[in-house]
Formats: C-alpha cells, structure tokens, sequence
C-alpha cells in the first residue's frame, strides 16, 4: 500500500473530512487532495506530523510493504473484528452510473407530488366562476384523479429508484475502505460538476423564495367580484405550487449528484460519525415523516383545504431539525 492511500485509509478511520485533516496539519485541502491522489508527497515535517495526528509510525507511512496496524495502542472501536468492504473502480462506477439515473427519476417524483393538488385546486374555483362547465362532482372527480395519477406515477418511480440501488445501500449505512484509484476519480468527478450544482441550487433557492410573489402581485390588482377574486387567488397558489416544484426539482437534482461523490468520499452527511448518528435516529426519522404524513392527507381530504394544507412540508421539515436537535441533547445527557 502506497503513501496516498494510507492517508486516505486513516483520515476515513478517524472520521475526518480532507478539509478537517488539512486544518490539523495547517494546510490547504487542495494540498490533502493531491497527497491522496499521488500528485505530490509530504515533506518530512508533514511526514512527522501525520505519524502524530494519526498515532502511526513514520516507518508504517514511507515503506509500503510494511504492515503494522495503524490502529496499534488505541482502543479498538465498537466493531472491531468486523471485516470492512472494499470498494472498486468498477463498482464505483456502477454506484455513479445508478446515482445519475437517481438525479433523474427522484426529482421528478417530487415535482408531481408538488403538483398534484393543482388541479383539484384549480378545477372547482373556475367552475364556481362559471369559466368552464362542469357539474360539480365532475371537477372535484377529475381533480382527485389527476392527484392520484401523479402520487401513483411518484411512488412508483420511487420504488423503483429504491430496488435499484439495493445493493448500494452499504455504502450509505456502513464504514468502507476504497481501492487505489477510486478517491482521486472521484474527486475529478466532483470538481467537474461544482459549476452546475451552484447553479442548480442556486437557481431552486431562488425560486422557492420568489414563491410568494404570486400572492403578492395578487393581492395588488384592482378588486372585481368575489368571483373574479377567487379565480385570481387559485391561480396565483398555483403558480406558487409550480414555482416550488420546479424549485425542489433543482435541489434535489443537485443534491443526489452532489451525494454521490459525498458517499464514495465518506465526507460530509456520509462521514462515518454521521452513519453512526443516522442508525441512532432512523426509527425516529420513520415514525415522525410517517405522522406528518398522515396528518397532512388527513386533514386534506378531510378539510379539502389542499390550497393551505401543504404549509405543513416546510413547517415539519423545520421542526425535524428541532426534533433532531432535542434528541440529541437528551441522549447526550444519557451518556454523561
């Protein structure tokens, strides 16, 4: 095993990022990248500190036919014994390969959950106007059938994105070693894509705030008829829904792309302190999404109020992160 990946191996091992790595050697990241991918080697005073910040032996860093356990004199972690997968060049690919089919499908599926009250929102104000002519359980009918059509239409390519990437889930919940390689292609992957996910991301913030500008402009037109009115404040939540779907479509397209690279790199969300935080949290996770699910189609079947009953995703998803946080702190305070 060469110089570069031992360096990758016992960052991974430690749970650290490059750029933590390169603030305890108080150097660039740029610099950490380069020694992992064999583009340049450590001084002897780099050398000297990373047999320090790692605990290891210089002679275990510079020869490379040299075996001894890095982790010799620490207190072996919790599984300890566990054989730790490798990961190849080809599986790798494979990984990205399915990643990018993912960014894909994913987005898409959330697009139509945002956009499948529309028309049901839609259809009986401009009945109610007189501006189409329908019977009133025909607008209602046809807008409940669109609305299942769409979820039907997400869940399923939900599903199937899900079976999918079964055999990757690994990757996600579970510590793994990559091969000689696979660090330093990845890394090119990301940098080539830095651009286009700013601008995704960028461009879905964006309009998800200028979201409200609809109902703004709306609320500025001369008053007509409470008719006229209606018409004017639907379509104006519809614009809005539209808005926000095409910005989560963004995010979340960025986001899988950025993942990817993330996964393989152990950095970030995928950093091996995370996996250890996200087994702690999964049951809550499932239990809290699952109420505030139930909750938003309760209460919009039930009020048919879907115009204002989706406050309740932004809402839950700033309340999660409360909900996280408290859970944190009290197991934290367990273990004192």
């Amino acid at each position: 095993m060469i110089l570069a990946d031992k360096i990758v191996e016992l960052r991974k091992k430690n749970g650290w990022s490059q750029e933590e790595l390169a603030e305890k050697l108080n150097v660039s990241r740029q610099a950490v990248s380069k020694w992992e991918s064999a583009q340049s080697v450590p001084d002897m005073n780099r050398i000297l500190l990373l047999s320090e910040t790692f605990g290891v032996s210089t002679d275990y860093l510079l020869k490379d036919d040299l075996r001894e356990d890095p982790r010799a004199g620490e207190t072996p972690p919790e599984d300890a014994g566990v054989p730790v997968r490798r990961v190849s060049m080809q599986e790798a690919q494979d990984f990205l390969r399915y990643r990018d089919s993912l960014a894909r499908r994913v987005p898409v599926g959330v697009l139509l959950c945002v956009l499948s009250p529309v028309v049901l929102i839609l259809l009986p104000v401009l009945r109610e106007s007189g501006v189409i002519a329908l019977p009133e359980q025909a607008a209602v009918g046809a807008g409940l059938l669109v609305l299942f059509l769409a979820v039907g239409v997400a869940v399923a390519l939900f599903v199937a994105s899900g079976l999918a990437g079964k055999r990757f889930e690994y990757l996600t919940k579970e510590n793994f070693e990559t091969e000689y390689g696979v660090d330093g292609f990845v890394r090119e992957r990301r940098d080539r894509g830095h651009g286009a996910f700013v601008t995704q991301l960028v461009s879905g913030i964006v309009l998800c705030v200028l979201s409200a500008v609809p109902i703004f402009a709306a609320m500025l037109l001369p008053e007509t008829d409470e008719a006229g009115e209606d018409v004017r404040y639907v379509a104006a939540v519809c614009v809005l829904l539209v808005m926000i779907a095409v910005g989560v479509w963004l995010i979340v397209r960025a986001s899988i792309n950025r993942g990817s690279c993330a996964v393989l790199l152990e950095e970030g969300d995928y950093s091996r302190e995370k996996k250890e935080e996200q087994r702690r949290t999964q049951t809550l996770s499932a239990v809290y999404w699952g109420v505030v699910t139930a909750g938003y189609l309760g209460y919009s079947f039930i009020t048919m109020n879907w115009q204002r009953s989706w406050i309740v995703w932004p809402v839950a998803g700033v309340l999660y992160g409360v909900v996280l946080a408290v859970f944190s702190a009290v197991r934290k305070g367990g273990t004192q």
